[in-house]
């Protein structure tokens, strides 16, 4: 349950970073609200999942599905640079997370 609130808080990671993009410097009101929520929801999550796990492997696997996230989206929808490189570095963020859960406590 505990790596589960880690990923959902990683999906939240990645929304709150496109929305940090999206609210241009906090003037726009929708995007800056969004941006509010789902930090707070991502930082709580991953708050809650530390009861529970060791912070090194939790804190990377959050980011790092924030990170892979965030650039997926931006390539697919906000027209940013795709290329070779970024897909196999995203690609080895991904299976570095993989490996970081499987390494983790087994909470």
């Amino acid at each position: 349950m505990a790596w589960l609130l880690v990923v959902v808080a990683g999906l939240l990671e990645t929304g709150f970073a496109v929305c940090l993009k999206l609210s241009h410097g906090f003037t726009r009101f929708w995007p800056t609200v969004a941006f509010a929520v789902f930090a707070l929801g991502s930082f709580g999550l991953l708050t809650l999942s530390l009861r529970k796990l060791d912070v090194g492997p939790a804190y990377a696997v959050w980011t790092g599905i924030g990170a892979a996230g965030t650039a997926v989206y931006g390539m697919i929808f906000l027209g940013d640079l795709v290329s070779t490189l970024k897909i196999v570095s995203i690609t080895l963020v991904i299976v570095g997370v993989i490996g970081l859960q499987l390494s983790g406590s087994s909470q």
